[in-house]
């Protein structure tokens, strides 16, 4: 579990690429305090497992499944990723509950500056947009930010990025076409599940009452 508070830019060292897998070595600093094999670190938010660690970076695999449902498919030696150690349960939640576990990818299609901000405009899949509402939680990249605005018609949403969130995460590379990982607020998932179990129980209510009517003839 993470917060989507950034804790530092890591950078790809090395990528070993095969059929079964792909192991990663990251660069970093801060998230090695501390670390221990069989730990979890949020790499553009997504949870990987450490596998090993020197003074200066850490290992782990990707699934395929992993490079197939992210943007870490795209990542090269040189890339820069957002990283953040698992919640520890002393420690404040400056963000919301994240889990590291992405939900679908995004593109960046509109950026524009409005008065100290910047404002990204991204374009998801359209089933996704059940679980995102204005005020809401989301995280992009690992990134706990909340949501402007909701746009049903083009399957897109826009958040809201002030300077120091640009400057320390790899959101100040972001450009049109951009493509993002996006992780819903679990809190929004567990509502949206409550409802369908509701309605679905509702209309069963509903059809078994109407057949029990019919056999006893009213």
């Amino acid at each position: 579990m993470f917060t989507g508070i950034i804790e530092e830019i890591g950078l790809v060292n090395h990528l070993n690429r095969s059929r079964s897998q792909c192991k990663i070595e990251i660069k970093a600093r801060t998230v090695l305090q501390d670390i221990r094999i069989g730990e979890s670190i949020s790499v553009n938010g997504v949870c990987l497992t450490v596998t090993g660690f020197t003074s200066t970076a850490f290992t782990a695999d990707m699934m395929p499944e992993t490079l197939e449902r992210t943007n870490l498919k795209f990542l090269q030696r040189g890339s820069f990723v957002n990283l953040e150690r698992a919640l520890k349960l002393q420690d404040r939640l400056n963000g919301h509950f994240v889990q590291g576990h992405v939900d679908a990818m995004g593109e960046i299609v509109k950026k524009e500056t409005k008065q100290n901000s910047i404002i990204f405009r991204i374009k998801t899949r359209s089933f996704l947009l059940n679980y995102i509402v204005p005020k809401g939680s989301i995280a992009i990249d690992g990134v706990s930010l909340t949501v402007v605005g909701v746009y049903k018609n083009s399957s897109s949403f826009t958040v809201s990025i002030i300077p120091h969130t640009l400057e320390n995460t790899i959101m100040r590379k972001y450009s049109i076409g951009s493509v993002v990982n996006i992780e819903c607020d679990i809190l929004s998932k567990y509502v949206e599940h409550l409802l369908q179990k509701f309605n679905e129980e509702k209309r069963q209510s509903i059809i078994l009452s109407k057949e029990f009517l019919f056999e006893h003839s009213f």
